[in-house]
């Protein structure tokens, strides 16, 4: 099989979908994989780093779309890539479908075999390819908020832990996952008083024995949310309901309810966001302000740490990888239930039951 490795496109987005230890693993396994020119610059990788390790170095995006069977991307196709997908041609990357319908419609005209790193299900119920990002992006939008809430970036101008004589602020976190305790860990460790929320008593009772004293757990509804949203300097949106649109948990008029000049870290945003006010925002301008309250809204945070996120993310990608190009399509997806559920949209059908739901879609069988 021909692997195309893509510079990705999106504002700022500096992680890359292979490593060159994933580019000599598929070329020992009789492999072709095509690297698209400073596809790894982003995240310390040179040409010559994967040219060792068996890649062709390809100048032209355009050529990597037309010459792979398997196209290896970070982040879903952009509309200015859309003419470069071919029918029957597998596209492995971050789709998040449900919080965009004009590529959901895209892709099924293009007639590709779209999988999603992030429904991807393996036999206990996790999402093995979503976790790495989802721990990455927990613990930065405690950082992203720290920094927000910095008077020269229009917060309140609060210290997250405080100092001896003095509060610190107060972290509210909106969903239990992976991103939420990755969250509570790290506003606990630098000493803020957290609230975490979740509608699952049973993660509830988890996460109350494994946190630290300053982090309270509570049951997640309406009441609680609005009493926590007027206590808090930081707020973290972290739900997330797999292949769906995230569900409003914020809406315009709790956010009267909120202190002036607050942060609302929207992680939720990749799948729509939970906040009634929040829109996709960049790295390069990644705040706005509604209603007094500050928004971060980045739909790839976990792209400005390139790095971490590169490695983080291709340690637990490259196995999927390697069984799409070893097996086929047909057969590794009769073989590995977890790949089964990551296919969205197969040549023109929409395979996922969720997101056919989402936009009133026929769902197909796969």
């Amino acid at each position: 099989m021909i692997v195309g490795v893509l510079k990705e496109i999106k504002s700022d987005e500096y992680r890359v979908a292979m490593t060159p230890a994933g580019v000599e693993e598929l070329t020992e396994d009789g492999h072709e994989v095509l690297v698209q020119a400073g596809a790894g610059q982003g995240s310390g990788i040179s040409d010559e780093q994967y040219a060792e390790n068996g890649a062709q170095i390809i100048a032209s995006a355009a050529d990597v779309w037309r010459a792979a069977d398997m196209i290896v991307k970070v982040k879903e196709p952009l509309p200015q890539e859309w003419p470069l997908l071919r029918r029957g041609q597998i596209v492995f990357t971050y789709f998040h479908f449900a919080a965009d319908e004009a590529l959901t419609r895209a892709i099924m005209e293009s007639g590709i075999i779209a999988i999603a790193y992030e429904t991807i299900r393996d036999a206990r119920g996790t999402l093995p390819l979503l976790t790495p990002m989802s721990e990455v992006a927990g613990r930065m939008s405690i950082q992203e908020g720290a920094k927000f809430l910095e008077r020269p970036f229009q917060g309140r101008g609060i210290l997250l832990g405080g100092v001896p004589g003095v509060a610190p602020a107060t972290v509210t976190i909106l969903g239990g996952g992976v991103v939420g305790a990755n969250a509570a860990k790290v506003a606990a460790g630098l000493g803020a008083n957290v609230f975490i929320l979740d509608i699952n008593v049973d993660r509830l009772r988890y996460l109350d024995d494994v946190m630290p004293p300053n982090v309270t757990t509570l049951f997640s509804d309406r009441h609680n949310i609005r009493q926590c949203l007027s206590l808090s300097d930081l707020v973290i949106g972290a739900v997330l309901i797999p292949g769906a649109r995230a569900p409003r948990l914020i809406s315009r008029d709790d956010l009267k309810r909120m202190i002036p000049r607050a942060v609302i870290i929207d992680v939720a945003i990749d799948q729509g966001g939970c906040v009634e006010t929040a829109q996709p925002t960049t790295h390069s301008h990644p705040t706005y302000i509604v209603d007094d309250v500050v928004h971060y809204c980045v739909a790839n945070m976990p792209g400005a740490v390139g790095r971490t996120s590169t490695y983080a993310l291709t340690n637990v990608t490259l196995p999927y990888i390697r069984q799409l190009a070893n097996r086929g399509f047909p057969q590794a997806i009769q073989e590995n239930s977890a790949l089964r559920h990551g296919v969205n949209i197969a040549e023109g059908k929409v395979t996922n039951n969720v997101l056919a739901e989402t936009f009133g879609l026929p769902w197909t069988a796969l």
